[in-house]
């Protein structure tokens, strides 16, 4: 458990699920905030996605206390309501217009508390789109993504839910900013972030690169690299290492220190214009050097050198990573007793990582807890478990 707890003290409430909600509230909770997830009363259903959305709760739902509510009956609503009353924060990635039959929406929580900032997670910003539906997906579709990673005639979504884990960081960055406003005029605000605008913000660099260049990008799989050396080869390990030489002083230790005298002194390659475009007698030399060596000689000998490398690994190859099992991955346990290692927030203050204060909540694990905090009795906590307006497990 870290003591670096930054957001203690701040209270959260989100009503979430899938990716981008539960990723914002991940990133508060473990910076410190107290964080209490409203399920309904069946639990998130991302709790029982299969396939590619079977992590999804268990990554992004550590450090967080559960409660399972019908908010749409009279009293689930108040308790509901009661709950944000008292929150700094608020998080909700519901359809647009999702919370407001419940009086759960932003206009009608801020006149009751003006302090709150409530971060509403969205697929759309602003304007035409605004009362779409969108997912990570159809995002990465429409705004460039796809075709960026994919082939010419195939697009493809990136290997992970990026748009979703990135639009929760711009929704905490909004958050902060809010949080940091609200030191000097007492009030909150709405914060939105959105999937389509955060799509767009992480091809900027492509869309400029065509207005400067007057030529559309091409997708990245068949993109014209910058630099001479900036490729993956396959080693007697049978194994893929990327390799980079991005300067031309590393270029001159690359040769020095493997051995590569005919390179060395071939002034057409000195500079990464010439290596570039000369590529065709370079790559294949080195394709046939490194199929000679080990992934550990070839690793070895370019950390040495201080050159960028990185075997080409799979996300289960990370759960050994030595770098990473110093403090990276954090130890949760599972509602069925699986334990696993799971990645910690990627941030370091003071060279202090964030840490585990508590596993991934039980279905309305903490919902007499939350309920005994807010002054409800023994009693009155049974007559809503019996009117199946709360749920505990």
């Amino acid at each position: 458990m870290s003591s670096n707890q930054p957001l203690k003290g701040i209270k959260v409430v989100e009503f979430s699920h899938m990716v981008m909600g539960p990723a914002t509230g991940l990133i508060l909770a473990d910076l410190g905030a107290e964080v209490i997830k409203i399920e309904p009363l069946k639990g998130d259903n991302t709790r029982r996605l299969k396939g590619s959305g079977t992590g999804y709760f268990s990554m992004y739902n550590r450090n967080k206390q559960s409660i399972c509510l019908d908010i749409k009956s009279e009293e689930g609503a108040k308790i509901a309501k009661d709950l944000v009353n008292e929150a700094d924060v608020v998080i909700e990635n519901f359809r647009p217009g999702g919370l407001k039959s419940t009086g759960l929406d932003y206009e009608t929580i801020a006149a009751t508390n003006p302090s709150v900032i409530y971060c509403s997670l969205k697929g759309f910003l602003s304007g035409p789109y605004e009362h779409r539906t969108a997912l990570d997906e159809v995002a990465q579709m429409m705004g460039g993504l796809a075709y960026m990673t994919g082939l010419p005639d195939k697009p493809m979504r990136a290997g992970s839910s990026v748009i979703d884990i990135t639009g929760a960081m711009f929704g905490v960055i909004g958050i902060l900013a809010a949080m940091e406003e609200r030191h000097t005029t007492g009030k909150g605000k709405l914060v939105q972030s959105a999937l389509f605008e955060t799509t767009a913000f992480m091809v900027g660099q492509h869309i400029a690169q065509g207005a400067i260049t007057g030529v559309e990008p091409p997708p990245m799989s068949v993109r014209q690299s910058a630099w001479g050396v900036y490729d993956s080869f396959t080693t007697s390990s049978n194994e893929r290492v990327f390799v980079a030489v991005v300067s031309d002083t590393q270029w001159r230790k690359f040769c020095e220190t493997f051995e590569l005298s005919d390179f060395a002194s071939d002034t057409t390659l000195d500079t990464n214009t010439g290596r570039f475009d000369n590529r065709d007698k370079v790559i294949p030399c080195l394709t046939a050097m490194f199929a000679q060596m080990s992934t550990e000689q070839l690793t070895q000998t370019l950390d040495t050198i201080g050159l960028p490398y990185a075997p080409v690994n799979k996300p289960n190859d990370l759960i050994n990573d030595p770098h990473l099992n110093n403090g990276g991955l954090l130890n949760i346990t599972l509602e069925d007793g699986m334990q696993v290692k799971l990645p910690a927030l990627p941030i370091e203050m003071n060279r202090e990582k964030f840490g585990l204060r508590c596993d991934p909540p039980r279905e309305g694990g903490d919902a007499k807890t939350i309920l005994a905090g807010m002054g409800y009795s023994q009693e009155e906590i049974d007559k809503l478990i019996a009117a199946n307006i709360l749920r505990v497990s």
